[in-house]
C-alpha cells in the first residue's frame, strides 16, 4: 500500500536533509546543488527563478541594482515546493511583489541566531537591499524543549543532544524563545538600521496555529511523520491555538518595543485560506498553493508594491 507521504508528494524524497558542516554556522545547504526540485548557488542559497528567465541569489547571477531579503529557516528555503518557482521568494519575485528581485537567505533548521550569523556571514555580498523580510520563530520554540545545559548563551540548535525524556512547561517555552527571538531580532534592527533597510519580523506559520483541525489529507501526512519522529510527543504542549497566539502576542510586544514592524502568518493565512486548501505537507513547511497563499499575504500587509 502506498504511503500517504509517497502518494501526494512525491517529491520531499528529493529534500534530502543531508546538510553541510560549516564553521560558525553549524550546518548549512551543499552548494551548486542541482536536484529535480531544488537549486543551490555555490554557497548553499536556494536560487530564485523571476520573470523572463530572470535569477537571483546571493552566490551566484542576479539583475543589477538593489534586491530584497528573505531570510529564515526551512521554510523560507521552500522545503515542501515542488520547485524553485514555488517558494516564497519566488512567489513574491514573479507574482505579489514584483518591483525588486527576492533573495533567499535561509538555512535549514537554522535557529534565530543562526539566521542572523548567516547574515552578517554574506553582508559583503550582497547588493544594496531595500526590505529585510524576516520569517522565523518556529524553531526556536521547538528548541526549547532541550535543557538548560544545552541551551548555552545564545540558545539550542538541532543535533546538539538527545530529546529529554521530560520537556519545561508550554510558558516557559515560550517565554525562553521569545527572549531569544526578540534578543536576536535586536541585532537583525541594528544592521538594517545602519543599512538604511526597511526591517520587518513575521512569526511564521505552524499548522495547528493556523487552523485546529488539519485537512483529512493534512492529517493522514501529519500521522504518518509522527510514526518516525516525536514531534508529537515532544511539542503536543506547543502545537494549540493558544500557545501559538501567547507567542505571537510576546513577539508583538518585543517587535513594537523595537519599532519593528510584526506579523503574525497564522491569522493572516487563517483568514484569507478557504476550507479546502491544502496548505501543509507537513506541519511547518507548506504545499505550493500554501506559499503562494503566504508570499501574497506579506505583499498585501507589508505594503511591498
Amino acid at each position: 500500500m502506498t504511503s500517504p507521504r509517497a502518494e501526494f508528494t512525491p517529491h520531499m524524497e528529493h529534500y534530502t536533509f543531508l546538510l553541510e558542516d560549516q564553521p560558525y554556522l553549524g550546518y548549512f545547504q551543499y552548494g551548486n546543488e542541482k536536484t529535480p526540485v531544488y537549486t543551490t548557488d555555490r554557497h548553499g542559497f536556494r536560487v530564485t527563478p523571476g520573470p523572463a528567465g530572470l535569477v537571483a541569489s546571493v552566490g551566484g547571477d542576479r539583475p543589477d541594482g538593489p534586491a530584497r531579503v528573505l531570510a529564515g529557516s526551512s521554510a523560507v528555503f521552500g522545503v515542501g515546493a515542488t520547485g524553485d518557482a514555488a517558494t516564497i521568494s519566488a512567489r513574491l519575485w514573479n507574482a505579489h511583489a514584483p518591483r525588486l528581485p527576492w533573495l533567499n537567505i535561509a538555512g535549514q533548521s537554522h535557529n534565530s541566531a543562526q539566521e542572523l550569523m548567516l547574515f552578517t556571514l554574506f553582508l559583503h555580498e550582497l547588493p544594496p537591499v531595500e526590505d529585510i523580510v524576516l520569517v522565523s520563530g518556529v524553531n526556536n520554540l521547538v528548541l526549547s524543549r532541550l535543557p538548560e545545559e544545552k541551551q548555552g548563551r545564545h540558545g539550542a540548535f538541532f543535533d546538539c543532544g538527545p530529546a529529554p525524556d521530560v520537556v519545561p512547561p508550554p510558558e516557559r517555552r515560550v517565554a525562553h524563545a521569545a527572549e531569544l527571538t526578540l534578543r536576536h531580532l535586536g541585532a537583525w534592527k541594528t544592521l538594517a538600521d545602519g543599512l538604511g533597510v526597511r526591517l520587518t519580523f513575521v512569526l511564521q506559520p505552524l499548522a495547528p496555529w493556523v487552523r485546529e483541525e488539519p485537512l483529512p489529507r493534512e492529517k493522514l501526512l501529519f500521522e504518518e511523520l509522527d510514526e518516525v519522529s516525536n514531534f508529537r510527543r515532544f511539542h503536543n504542549d506547543i502545537s494549540t491555538m493558544a500557545v501559538g497566539r501567547a507567542y505571537a502576542d510576546r513577539l508583538a510586544a518585543g517587535c513594537a518595543g523595537l519599532h519593528v514592524p510584526f506579523l503574525d502568518m497564522n491569522v493572516a493565512l487563517a483568514d484569507v485560506a478557504g476550507p479546502e486548501d491544502w496548505l501543509f505537507i507537513d506541519r511547518v513547511h507548506c504545499t505550493d498553493l500554501g506559499y503562494d497563499l503566504v508570499a501574497r499575504q506579506l505583499a498585501d500587509r507589508l505594503d511591498l508594491a
